[in-house]
C-alpha cells in the first residue's frame, strides 16, 4: 500500500498536520464531485504525515449533533449517551424530506429561525460566535459511514482505511450559511459570513468556496473545480442561485486568505482571471483516477448484462415501454452473440455535457456509414433534459440507444474497455474524469477540442469541434472506419496508457503533501505562501 513522507514545516517531529475534508458531496452520486471527495479522503488517509478526519454537513438537512468537542475527551458518562448521540446523528443523515404540508412549514420556520439567529451573530459579535462542530466517532458506525460516503467509488478492500477514521458533524446545512452570507451582502458590498468552529484543525479542505469562514488557527483550502457558474451560468439548474452562492463565497475565501488547490490548469486560470490576487495562493493538483480502473481480460457478453441490469427505469417511463426499448428484449436478441458494436458516453444528462451533439454525430454515422451501431450513454438527469430526452426519444424506441445510470466502477470498467470508442464531448468541464477512466481501462477516447482535455487527455485522443457535428462524425469516421483506423486506434491505446498514469495516487499523492506542507509552514510563520511551483 502506498505511503507517502513528507517533512511538516513549524510543527514537531512527533505531530501530525490535523486535516479536517468537507465530505457533503460524497453524499450524492458516483461521478464527477462526489467521486473526487471519496478518492481524496482515501489519498489522504495514505499520507503518514497526517491525520484525516471527514466533516460532515448537508445541503439542506439540519444534523443531529455528535458530542461535544471540549467535554469529548473527559467525558464520564455511560458509553450509552455516546453511542445515542451517534445513532441520532446517522438518522438525521439518513432521513427523507417529509413533502406533507405542515413538515415543509415546519422546516421553513426553524430554517429561518437559525439564518436570522446566525445573521445577527455575525454582524453583532463580528466573528466571536462561530458556528461549531462536534465529533462523530466512527467506531460501530462503519458499515453505515461505508454504504453513505464510500461504497459508490471505492473498493471493498478499502473499507478499513477510511472508515476507521473520525469525522466532525456541522448541524446546519450548507445551504443556510450560504444564505446567511448573500443576506449579509444586502448591507454592504461584500458578503460576510458565519465562522464555523475549527478547533484542533490545522488545515479545511472544502471541496467547492466554502460559506465560512474558519478559525485563525486553521487554514482553508478550497479544491476548486471550475468556475463554469461564472463564465457558463446559463448551464445551471437555479441559474441565479448557483451563481450567486458559487461567485460571493468565492470572494470571500479569497478575501480571507485561503489557498486553492484547482484540479487543472485551465481551472486554475479562471480562478485567476476572476480573482487576480488569489494567483500566489493557487496550484494545480490533478485528479486522482480510482484504482478499480484498468485493463482486464473481461468477456464482451457482460456488456448486455450491464445494460439489462443498470438501465435507466426514468427514460422507460419517458419512452412509452415497448419490446424494442425494453433492454431485456435486446439483450434476448443477442444471447447468441458475443458483443455488438457501440459508442459510449459517460455524463451527467444536463446541456453543457453536449449530449445533443453527439446524437447527432451518432445518427449521421448510423445513416451513411455504420447501420449495426449503437450508443449507449450514462448518466443520472441532471436539468434542463427535455430537449435531449426528446432527441434521444426516437433511438431508444428502436432500440438504438441505452440510457443506464447508478453503475459501479466494475461494470463502468467493462463498458469502457468493450465500447467502439469512448466520446467526451463536453462543452465546458474542469477535469473529466471519463476520459481517463477509459484509458486506464484500456478503452479508446474521443474528445470535444477545449483547453481542459487538451491538458488533461494530451496526445491520447483525437479531437473535434465541440459545435459541429459533422466534426464529431468526421473524427468518429477516421477512427473506426478508415484503412488506417486500425493502427490509429492502436497507437492511442497506447498514449492512453501512458497518459493515465499521471493521475494515479502515486503520481498525486505527492503533490499533496508538498502543497499541504507549504501552507503548514505558512499558517505556522504567518506570512503568504507562495504556492505557485508546485
Amino acid at each position: 500500500m502506498l505511503r507517502v513522507k513528507s517533512r511538516l514545516v513549524n510543527m514537531k517531529s512527533d505531530s501530525k498536520l490535523r486535516l479536517l475534508l468537507e465530505m457533503r458531496p460524497a453524499l450524492d452520486g458516483f461521478a464527477g464531485i462526489p467521486q473526487e471527495t471519496r478518492l481524496l479522503f482515501r489519498g489522504l488517509c495514505l499520507i503518514d504525515s497526517v491525520e484525516v478526519e471527514g466533516l460532515l454537513q448537508t445541503s439542506l438537512k439540519f444534523l443531529a449533533p455528535g458530542m461535544d468537542v471540549k467535554r469529548n475527551i473527559d467525558d464520564t458518562r455511560a458509553e450509552s449517551v455516546r453511542l445515542n448521540r451517534y445513532s441520532r446523528v446517522i438518522i438525521s443523515l439518513d432521513a427523507t424530506l417529509s413533502k406533507a404540508k405542515i413538515d415543509v412549514i415546519f422546516r421553513f420556520l426553524k430554517r429561518q429561525r437559525v439564518i436570522y439567529a446566525l445573521f445577527f451573530s455575525t454582524v453583532l459579535f463580528r466573528g466571536r460566535k462561530k458556528i461549531e462542530t462536534s465529533i462523530f466517532e466512527s467506531r460501530y458506525f462503519e458499515s453505515y459511514i461505508w454504504q453513505a460516503l464510500f461504497a459508490k467509488t471505492l473498493h471493498s478492500d478499502d473499507f478499513g482505511l477510511v472508515t476507521d477514521r473520525n469525522f466532525r458533524v456541522c448541524t446546519v446545512p450548507w445551504n443556510v450559511m450560504q444564505s446567511v452570507g448573500l443576506d449579509l451582502r444586502k448591507f454592504g458590498s461584500k458578503p460576510i459570513y458565519p465562522v464555523l468552529s475549527t478547533p484542533d484543525t490545522d488545515i479545511l479542505i472544502a471541496q467547492t468556496p466554502y460559506p465560512a469562514r474558519v478559525g485563525k488557527h486553521t487554514a482553508l483550502v478550497v479544491r476548486y473545480h471550475d468556475a463554469l457558474p461564472v463564465f457558463m451560468p446559463h448551464a445551471f439548474a437555479n441559474k441565479s442561485r448557483h451563481q450567486a452562492t458559487h461567485f460571493h463565497a468565492l470572494e470571500c475565501n479569497v478575501r480571507s486568505g485561503a489557498y486553492f488547490a484547482c484540479v487543472s490548469e485551465s481551472a486554475r486560470r479562471d480562478l485567476v482571471r476572476i480573482f487576480p490576487e488569489a494567483e500566489d495562493r493557487a496550484v494545480t493538483i490533478h485528479n486522482m483516477v480510482s484504482h478499480q480502473f484498468y485493463e482486464e481480460d473481461s468477456s464482451p457478453a457482460r456488456v448486455c448484462q450491464i445494460i439489462r441490469s443498470r438501465s435507466n427505469v426514468q427514460l422507460k417511463a419517458v419512452s412509452g415501454q415497448n419490446k424494442l426499448t425494453d433492454p431485456n428484449f435486446f439483450c434476448e436478441q443477442r444471447s447468441e452473440q458475443l458483443s455488438f458494436k457501440y459508442l459510449l458516453m459517460v455524463g451527467t444528462i444536463e446541456p453543457r455535457k453536449n449530449h445533443s451533439r453527439l446524437i447527432s454525430a451518432f445518427e449521421y454515422i448510423h445513416a451513411e456509414v455504420d447501420p449495426s451501431i449503437k450508443l449507449v450513454v450514462v448518466g443520472s438527469m441532471g436539468w434542463d433534459v427535455e430537449p435531449v430526452i426528446a432527441e434521444m426519444r426516437t433511438w431508444i424506441d428502436r432500440g438504438q440507444l441505452f440510457v443506464l445510470n447508478n453503475v459501479p466502477a466494475a461494470d463502468l470498467r467493462v463498458l469502457y474497455r468493450h465500447a467502439a470508442v469512448t466520446i467526451c464531448p463536453s462543452l465546458a468541464e474542469g477535469f473529466d474524469f471519463s476520459g481517463v477512466e477509459c484509458m486506464r481501462s484500456g478503452g479508446i477516447v474521443i474528445a470535444s477540442d477545449i483547453p481542459v482535455h487538451r491538458e488533461v487527455y494530451a496526445e491520447a485522443a483525437e479531437y473535434f469541434d465541440p459545435y459541429s457535428s459533422q466534426s464529431l462524425a468526421s473524427v468518429i469516421n477516421k477512427v473506426l472506419y478508415e484503412p488506417d483506423a486500425v493502427q490509429l486506434r492502436t497507437a492511442l491505446r497506447v498514449s492512453g496508457e501512458n497518459v493515465s498514469l499521471r493521475y494515479l495516487p502515486d503520481a498525486i499523492l505527492p503533490q499533496w503533501g508538498a502543497f499541504l506542507n507549504r501552507v503548514a509552514g505558512a499558517k505556522g510563520a504567518g506570512i503568504p505562501c507562495e504556492v505557485g511551483g508546485v
